[in-house]
């Protein structure tokens, strides 16, 4: 086992593999699993500058697909090769994920991200790839497949944060004038 602040690879991958359950989870009541308003609830938004429930949808299955496999791919392989270039916030409206059904976008990041867990067992034993390897982003900044293997995993969380907070919000919204003070303080 590796020693506390050492890099370890297989963290990071556990993290990776157990997420979609959790995301499953986190989603059940709000796409029709547990007695919520399907429809209603994955389209609502706070305010104009967050996303929906179907947005954070969709951009989680784009990532899975366009971002960090790839960059990480490419990392490992040739340092120097281009990532391909992304715009999350321009895509959501982009590619309508308001519109979308978070359960199709479930669906796809699940079968995405077991297609990624498996080219990562396909690179061998996880302690002999070389994490340190530097891709020089044209922003000026580098960053090692470590990092992104690292950011792969907390790109996770941050968004589970965020289904998390909307969930939150959705039950402020559905209490009326009573409040949910008593719960406790986000």
């Amino acid at each position: 086992m590796p020693e506390p602040n050492q890099f370890d690879p297989a963290f990071f991958v556990e993290r990776l593999r157990t997420f979609p359950d959790l995301l499953a989870a986190i989603l059940a009541d709000a796409i029709g699993g547990g007695g919520g308003r399907p429809g209603a609830d994955w389209r609502w938004k706070p305010g104009p500058d967050h996303w929906a429930i179907a947005e954070i949808m969709g951009h989680l299955a784009r990532e899975e697909r366009e971002d960090f496999r790839p960059r990480l791919e490419r990392t490992l392989r040739d340092p120097a090769e281009a990532w391909p270039t992304m715009d999350p916030q321009g895509d959501v409206a982009k590619f309508k994920d308001l519109d979308g059904d978070p359960r199709v976008f479930l669906e796809e990041f699940t079968k995405l991200r077991q297609q990624n867990l498996e080219w990562l067992a396909s690179l061998g034993p996880l302690d002999a790839i070389d994490w340190r390897r530097a891709h020089h982003h044209p922003k000026g900044f580098v960053i090692h497949a470590g990092d992104l293997l690292a950011s792969w995993a907390d790109h996770d969380t941050l968004h589970a944060r965020q289904l998390i907070k909307r969930r939150h919000q959705l039950i402020e919204r559905a209490a009326g004038g009573f409040g949910c003070l008593y719960a406790g303080e986000w």
